[in-house]
């Protein structure tokens, strides 16, 4: 049998960070961080990275690794991923990806090749035979899902723009049925939850959270990269968050406005990752609001990777 890793995944706000702890302490394990934005160096507020007092409790992987005027991808994450899991291996830990990032997450759950010289034409070609078969409007909602930024810039029938923003998005990756079973992946054994809460309470948890964030220096933050040379062409400014704030900052809205604007994208930025999620036909789905409190709904996530 492939090597075992836990796989904690959901939308922003479900409460990964606090459920990815519970397991590493419970079962010996090591976190790999599956998020586009904690990444990032100087973006703590913003991506809701780890407290200092969470980081303590448990080994923390793939957090505040790279500049956020570094340019990253899929592929630098796969490799990076892959290289933090055998290290968790060689102690004798179970490693447990815990994020959001569907399409990071997919370089690790998918045999993804992300080598070889012809493959940026073979991808174009997939995606220009995608469109002709199911129509622009479906290749336009792969991007969305990748992309939102992206898809709000790019009409869906401008199909050559579209391809080339995918072509970015992706990194070269073979286009995949994302409703093959995860166990065609060759190096691990994947134990794969997603964890999920009542849309009514868990956009209430999105609301609180940016109210939180906001009280921590949210818009501190963003000055202080807008002072660093950072801009809204930087990739990692594009979070939600960060480009809402850039423009505030540009006069376009005024506070409250921008924070109902973070709440908004975050919400609908919710709602994608679901949908993205629902793909995973293999996942064990755990309804927290299903449960007393959350220990108790740990409790059960903790026993569904013991007894995997």
């Amino acid at each position: 049998m492939n090597r075992q890793i836990a796989v904690i995944a959901g939308p922003t706000a479900v409460g990964k960070t606090k459920f990815a702890i519970e397991a590493a302490r419970a079962l010996d394990g090591e976190i790999i961080s599956c998020d586009s934005m904690q990444l990032y160096r100087y973006m703590d507020i913003g991506s809701a990275k780890p407290t200092p007092e969470e980081m303590a409790q448990a080994v923390h992987h793939l957090v505040d690794v790279i500049d956020p005027s570094q340019p990253f991808s899929a592929a630098m994450y796969q490799k990076m991923a892959k290289e933090a899991i055998e290290e968790v291996f060689s102690r004798g830990k179970l490693p447990i990806i815990s994020g959001g990032t569907g399409l990071y997450l997919n370089t690790l759950i998918y045999d993804m090749d992300f080598s070889g010289a012809d493959r940026d034409d073979r991808l174009r070609l997939e995606l220009e035979e995608e469109a002709r078969a199911n129509g622009p409007e479906a290749l336009h909602r792969r991007l969305e899902e990748l992309d939102q930024d992206a898809a709000e810039r790019i009409h869906p029938n401008n199909v050559k723009r579209v391809i080339r923003a995918l072509e970015g998005a992706l990194t070269g990756h073979n286009i995949r049925d994302f409703r093959e079973c995860i166990s065609k992946c060759k190096d691990y054994d994947i134990n794969l939850i997603i964890l999920s809460r009542n849309r009514e309470e868990l956009y209430d948890r999105i609301n609180k959270r940016v109210d939180i964030l906001v009280q921590e220096g949210l818009f501190e933050e963003v000055d202080c990269l807008m002072s660093r040379g950072l801009t809204e062409d930087d990739i990692s400014m594009k979070g939600i968050g960060y480009k809402e704030i850039i423009g505030y900052f540009h006069g376009n809205y005024d506070k409250d406005e921008t924070i109902d604007l973070i709440k908004k994208n975050t919400r609908h930025f919710a709602k994608r990752q679901i949908t993205w999620f629902k793909r995973y036909k293999e996942a064990k789905w755990l309804n927290i609001s299903s449960y007393t409190n959350d220990e108790q709904a740990a409790e059960v996530m903790i026993q569904w990777l013991r007894n995997r």
